[in-house]
């Protein structure tokens, strides 16, 4: 099973989407809230490469982007193939 990570912050919509679509995958995912710990922000944004929106995910330590890019990989049947899913 891949390693996920997600850096959120509280009241963000995007973070939901993206939260609510791994948990249909039932996969599980450390999650980092950048408002609760500001030093992760610092941490999001160098492992982004200087994108400082949330969410950012990351599975097995390689960034995919946000909720939009990670739907975005839902629908071409990518992510399966990243979260170690199916056939």
């Amino acid at each position: 099973m891949a390693k996920i990570e997600i850096y959120t912050q509280a009241f963000c919509g995007y973070c939901s989407r993206a939260k609510k679509l791994l948990d249909s995958k039932g996969v599980t995912y450390e999650e980092f809230d950048v408002m609760m710990e500001p030093k992760r922000k610092v941490e999001m944004i160098d492992r982004a490469e200087g994108r400082s929106s949330t969410p950012q995910i990351f599975i097995d330590g390689k960034g995919i982007g946000g909720s939009d890019e990670l739907s975005a990989l839902n629908r071409t049947g990518e992510l399966d193939k990243l979260l170690g899913l199916g056939a």
